[in-house]
Order: structure tokens, then C-alpha cells, then sequence
């Protein structure tokens, strides 16, 4: 057995060249610029941001094999900022010789400020053309500094057929693939793949090959114990949680419930913690509802409070039931105009003083300072007096109407 024979499946299968890489048509298609870069060895520096498994890593060794400059790659994860002045040091030199260096970070997210401080000086004066590979938002992990010093091309997930295509391609390939396995396989099961790979090349073949592992005769029920259960695209603390707790809001408020149930769905299913999403509804209550159903926001507290008490699975449902109630109320953002406005008022006023009848009249000082004189007390008036209730300056404000 040789070396290239036990690298995994997607590794060994992977495109080296342009004509064979499928999808991202709007970054690498026949007219797309960075093609054209590739082709002419004017590669700029450059972030790679998309899902798992859409060809990062593969489009930046297609530009290695594609270019004349100096080729290093680096895992984010493992090289400090030791290797990043070693790289440095040998760049500098190999560009006052005409060399170029085009250093390629993977999970380049993953780098602290310093380290990436660090590449600021080299990045703006050429001596390092920088490829970053990120599955998280660059506007979020990227120094703005140096994001703004590289272009950002975003790669969307591939399509099921393209990712039929490319296990077609891997069951064929007689060196570099499955060919000389004599596999059989239909082509409803490899469509199944596909479709239970959330878009993710390498996961689709990673299955594919343990697959194999498991039976060169595969069928559904082979292919439901290679996937296991296939991990969702989700992370609490990055982008796609933002996306999809928004997704959320605005179909409750869209009023959208089957829409509304699939989102919060896909939150509990990739493991969301049900107290943020609970807060969340909570907030929805009194933002979107608020006076025009003034249950909802009971039924929001409720939803917290069983939560609370039971944690998943169990409070999944009781989620459900306030999401649905949510979405199927009639809408106000009435009350949320409202604080606005008073907001507005408050940052562009400060802190008017309060009027003299409605001030607390504690002790004599106070009474002797004119504090709480001609103040009407309303039940006198059966609740009826007319009497000004804000401050000089904005008598007569209407924030509600």
C-alpha cells in the first residue's frame, strides 16, 4: 500500500486545476475575476469565507499548483507567531531577489490579533500575498485592518447535483478514487448522499468511503450508518447563529408558523441552549405584539419558565407552543415605536428636570422648595384632571399615537 493510496478519499480525489473544480461559478466561473487572476499569476491577497467541505483548501492548492511565487501553507491552529517571523524573514528575502510568497492560512479565524497585526505590514507592502480560508464571518474574526487590505470571496454550499457529480467522479476514478472497488451502488442512494451532506463535498465522500468500508454492496440502510447522524452547520457563537435566530424573529413577526417551527427546530436540534432562545421570544413579546395581545408575553414567561424547570428534551415543546403563538398573533410594534421615540428624546434633551408639582415632597426643604405644590391627585378627579405629566420642554409629546 503507498502513501497516496491511505490519505482519506477526499484528499485523494481532490481537483488540481480549475476545469475540473465544481461550483462557486461566481468566483472561478469562465468570466469571474479571480479566474483571471489564477490565470495570470496576479493572485491578490484574499479571504476565503463559506460552509465546510465548498473547496477552500482545494482552490488554494489549485493556485499553488497554478503560480510562480513562493508557495507555504499554515493550519491556523498549529503555527504560532515563531513560524509566521520564520515565513516572514524568508519572504522579505525572497522579495528583494523577485521572488513572491503567497502564504495560505487555513482557519485563519483562528488567529489572535498579534498574529494577525503581525501580517499587516507584509500584506500592505507585497512581500506576502495572504490567502485566508475561514468557515466564520471575516467581518467578525478579521482585523479590520487587514480585511481591509484583502478581498473576500465568499463560497456558497454545493448544489446535490454537483455533489452527485463528484461522487460519480470518486466511484470511477480507478487510482485516485473507488474504481477498482467494485462497488455497487444506485443511483437513489447516491443521491441520498448528496442530500445528507448539507452541501459539504468532504463529508459526502467521508461517508462514501466508510461506506465502502462497511459494504462494497451499498444501500439506504448502509449508507443511514455512515452518516450516523450528520452534524448540522451551526455554532453558538458565530455567524450562522445570528442567521438563524433572525430567520426565527422575522417569521414569528412575518407571522409565518410553519417557518417559525422549522427555525426553531433547527436551533434545538444542533444543540442551541432553549434559555436563549426562550429570551429571545420573551423580547418578541413585547417588541412585535406588545398592546395588541397583551397574553403573549405570558405566554412567552411561561415558555422561560419551563425552560427553566425542565431543560432539553423536554421544554422542546413548550418552546414550539410559544413560537406558534407568537407567529399566529395579531402584530403591533406600537410599544416598540414608542420607546424609540422616547429614546430619541431622552439622548437629544438629557435629563430634563422633572416638573415641580410631580417632584417627591419628602421633608420641609423640599415643601419650602415648592416640591409636589398643585399637584393634582387623581382619584380626586376621578382620574379626569388635566395636569402636565412630562417635562416643560416636551408638554404635549405624544410617543404612543
Amino acid at each position: 500500500m503507498n502513501y497516496q493510496s491511505q490519505k482519506p478519499l477526499a484528499d485523494r480525489v481532490r481537483p488540481h486545476a480549475l476545469s475540473e473544480f465544481l461550483g462557486q461559478k461566481e468566483i472561478v466561473g469562465p468570466k469571474a475575476m479571480l479566474k483571471k487572476a489564477i490565470e495570470s499569476d496576479k493572485v491578490p491577497s484574499l479571504i476565503l469565507w463559506g460552509p465546510p467541505g465548498t473547496g477552500k483548501t482545494t482552490l488554494a492548492h489549485i493556485i499553488a499548483k497554478s503560480t510562480k511565487a513562493e508557495f507555504i501553507q499554515l493550519s491556523a491552529v498549529a503555527a504560532g507567531v515563531k513560524e509566521l517571523r520564520e515565513i516572514v524573514a524568508q519572504a522579505e528575502k525572497m522579495f528583494r531577489l523577485g521572488q513572491k510568497t503567497i502564504l495560505f492560512i487555513d482557519e485563519v479565524h483562528r488567529w489572535s490579533k498579534s498574529q494577525q497585526d503581525y501580517l499587516l505590514p507584509v500584506v500592505e507592502n507585497g512581500v506576502i500575498t495572504l490567502i485566508g480560508a475561514t468557515t466564520e464571518n471575516p467581518g467578525f474574526e478579521i482585523r479590520s485592518a487587514l480585511l481591509s487590505r484583502c478581498r473576500v470571496f465568499v463560497m456558497e454550499k454545493l448544489s446535490e447535483k454537483q455533489l452527485v457529480k463528484i461522487l460519480n467522479q470518486a466511484l470511477v476514478d480507478p487510482e485516485k478514487g473507488l474504481g477498482g472497488e467494485n462497488v455497487k451502488i444506485k443511483p437513489k442512494v447516491i443521491e441520498k448522499i448528496a442530500a445528507m451532506s448539507h452541501g459539504d463535498a468532504r463529508r459526502a465522500l467521508n461517508a462514501l468511503e466508510y461506506a465502502v468500508s462497511l459494504n462494497k454492496d451499498i444501500d439506504s440502510k448502509i449508507v443511514d450508518q455512515a452518516f450516523q447522524k450528520a452534524p448540522l452547520n451551526y455554532d453558538k457563537n458565530g455567524d450562522e447563529h445570528y442567521n438563524i435566530i433572525s430567520a426565527l424573529h422575522k417569521s414569528m413577526r412575518g407571522s409565518d408558523s410553519e417557518a417559525a417551527l422549522y427555525w426553531l427546530v433547527r436551533m434545538l436540534e444542533a444543540g442551541e441552549e432553549p434559555l436563549y432562545i426562550a429570551r429571545r421570544i420573551v423580547r418578541f413579546a413585547s417588541e412585535d405584539i406588545g398592546l395588541q395581545n397583551s397574553r403573549a408575553l405570558e405566554q412567552a414567561v411561561a415558555a422561560y419558565q419551563a425552560c427553566h424547570f425542565l431543560g432539553m428534551p423536554e421544554c422542546n415543546l413548550a418552546l414550539a407552543q410559544a413560537v406558534v403563538y407568537m407567529a399566529k398573533c395579531d402584530k403591533s410594534n406600537k410599544l416598540y415605536s414608542a420607546y424609540r421615540k422616547a429614546q430619541k428624546d431622552i439622548k437629544r434633551y438629557g435629563d430634563l428636570p422633572v416638573p415641580e408639582h410631580l417632584r417627591n415632597a419628602s421633608n420641609d426643604l423640599m415643601r419650602d422648595l415648592n416640591y409636589g405644590q398643585d399637584y393634582k391627585y387623581s382619584p380626586d378627579f376621578d382620574y379626569k384632571e388635566k395636569q402636565n405629566y412630562l417635562p416643560e420642554k416636551l408638554k404635549n409629546r405624544k410617543y404612543l399615537s
